[in-house]
């Protein structure tokens, strides 16, 4: 679950199916009672018709919080990290960094940090987009150390500058605006 509107869906199956919840954030929901299997599994088909599945794996589970962490910490959250990525992510999620990552690896074929960078250049896509801030803002807003930092990243990732992808979405947005 990444998006408020996952969070309504899933509040609203909650509540259709009669049961009571304490929480539902990103990626999980805390539930008062105890769930029979008919009403599991009422759930589960009910959300899966909406694309969000259900987990009771330990472990798949504890890869979509560091998603989520990941997600919420890159396109929800104001303020830059004053700490290393891996040391927020044992702090937040209580567990070894280096179990972290290589469950993650694993599974996902990517490093935790990869992720955090292709989540980063999206945010960047996205405020380039938007067309209010700087490149210099922009990468203070995302948290790169300089703009070189960012504009190599970005290169790396994208294939563009940022300047450059910024000018083919005027460009874009100048050709349908004369349609």
């Amino acid at each position: 679950m990444v998006s408020i509107r996952c969070k309504m869906l899933v509040k609203a199956e909650l509540e259709r199916l009669g049961l009571h919840y304490q929480t539902v954030e990103l990626g999980e929901a805390e539930i008062e009672e105890d769930i029979s299997a008919d009403k599991w599994n009422e759930l589960n088909l009910a959300l899966k018709k909406s694309g969000i599945e259900l987990m009771d794996d330990k472990k798949s589970i504890l890869i979509e919080k560091i998603k989520n962490v990941i997600v919420e910490l890159v396109h929800y959250s104001e303020k830059p990290l004053k700490i290393n990525l891996s040391d927020y992510l044992s702090q937040k999620l209580g567990h070894n960094y280096t179990y972290l990552a290589n469950l993650f690896s694993e599974s996902q074929g990517i490093t935790i940090e990869h992720f955090h960078i292709l989540h980063k250049i999206e945010r960047v896509k996205e405020l380039l987009i938007y067309d209010e801030l700087s490149i210099t803002e922009i990468a203070w807003k995302t948290d790169y150390s300089s703009v070189a930092h960012l504009s190599n990243q970005f290169k790396k990732i994208t294939g563009l500058t940022p300047s450059f992808f910024k000018k083919i979405k005027r460009k874009r947005r100048s050709t349908l605006e004369d349609i």
